[in-house]
């Protein structure tokens, strides 16, 4: 990624700054004014994909995703969408909006599924790498007697319907 006088935050995954409990502090770099490169990898095996968000439209991507973003993209939280699908809990989303690239990892290759209005897909949540805000979602249990998690999506069905898009990744989550 090129960075002219602009801000990039990034998760770091060499040298953790975290605290016991906690996930990664992301690292903030600042490149000089003739511009310059930040080489990231994820950590672990599959794609990088950078995602163009353009200022109309936030998404929700998969809470361990996002591996870099510009100080223009802003991540959300608490989302009030969030709020009403997981409760109290954070899940295993997070929202992001604002104008820039957002750069995702994803465990494998990534899928783009365009849903027509009032098209309607069922994806397991372990397989969701990210959706604008202009589709619809609703989680449900696939069987209620099994155990489920909020944090994870382990157990859980996520209805996505159109219009839009929703990327997955062709691997699920650990």
């Amino acid at each position: 990624m090129e960075a002219h006088a602009d801000t990039v935050l990034a998760h770091s995954f060499g040298v953790l700054r975290s605290k016991k409990g906690k996930g990664s502090e992301p690292s903030i770099f600042t490149a000089p004014a003739e511009g310059g490169w930040i080489d990231l990898a994820p950590k672990h095996p599959g794609d990088v994909y950078p995602l163009e968000l353009s200022g109309r439209l936030g998404w929700s991507v998969a809470h361990d995703a996002v591996l870099a973003r510009p100080a223009t993209v802003r991540h959300d939280h608490p989302w009030p969408a969030h709020q009403s699908l997981f409760g109290g809990d954070s899940g295993f989303l997070k929202h992001f909006s604002g104008t820039g690239p957002l750069v995702l990892a994803s465990r494998g290759p990534v899928d783009s599924l365009t849903l027509k209005a009032g098209e309607v897909l069922t994806v397991n949540p372990l397989f969701v790498l990210a959706y604008p805000d202009s589709v619809q979602v609703r989680l449900r249990a696939l069987d209620p007697v099994e155990p489920q998690s909020i944090r994870t999506g382990a157990g859980l069905a996520l209805d996505v319907a159109g219009p839009g898009a929703i990327f997955v990744q062709t691997r699920a989550r650990a």
